[in-house]
């Protein structure tokens, strides 16, 4: 039997350490009520603050089955919460334990922070296919 993955590893920077820790925060506090939860708001990532207590980063990483729609909401979150402003994006993996058609690729997202929506993403599988198929692969 074979495991899928999605991997992905970026850092936000939410500009002021103190809104760094209140990121910090908030994840926390999302992911202690989500032990309870039928529908986790903050499952297939880990928060980490980076260079702290001065940095003004976090680090968003997989932990182990990566969720990047769970990450979208988050950053769209703390983009409310902390006033954040300005385009953001990450990229993931699509993997796989086991050689299969159609397990491997990726894709990207672009958020923009201040109007607090996703402007723009690509997934290499339907760029692929696509493009193969003549389709226009720039839309």
């Amino acid at each position: 039997m074979a495991d899928y993955f999605t991997h992905f590893s970026c850092l936000l920077d939410v500009g002021t350490p103190d809104k760094a820790a209140r990121a910090l925060a908030l994840f926390q506090q999302l992911r202690a009520a989500d032990q309870d939860a039928d529908d986790p708001e903050v499952a297939g990532f880990t928060l980490v603050r980076q260079d702290a207590p001065d940095g003004s980063t976090v680090w968003i990483h997989d932990d182990e089955h990566g969720d990047v729609e769970a990450v979208i909401r988050f950053v769209l979150r703390l983009a409310e919460d902390l006033d954040l402003s300005g385009l953001w994006g990450f990229q993931y993996a699509l993997t796989c334990s086991r050689p299969r058609l159609d397990a491997f690729g990726g894709g990207a997202h672009v958020i923009d922070l201040g109007a607090r929506k996703s402007i723009g993403w690509t997934s290499t599988q339907e760029w692929l296919a696509a493009t193969i198929n003549g389709e226009d692969a720039d839309a």
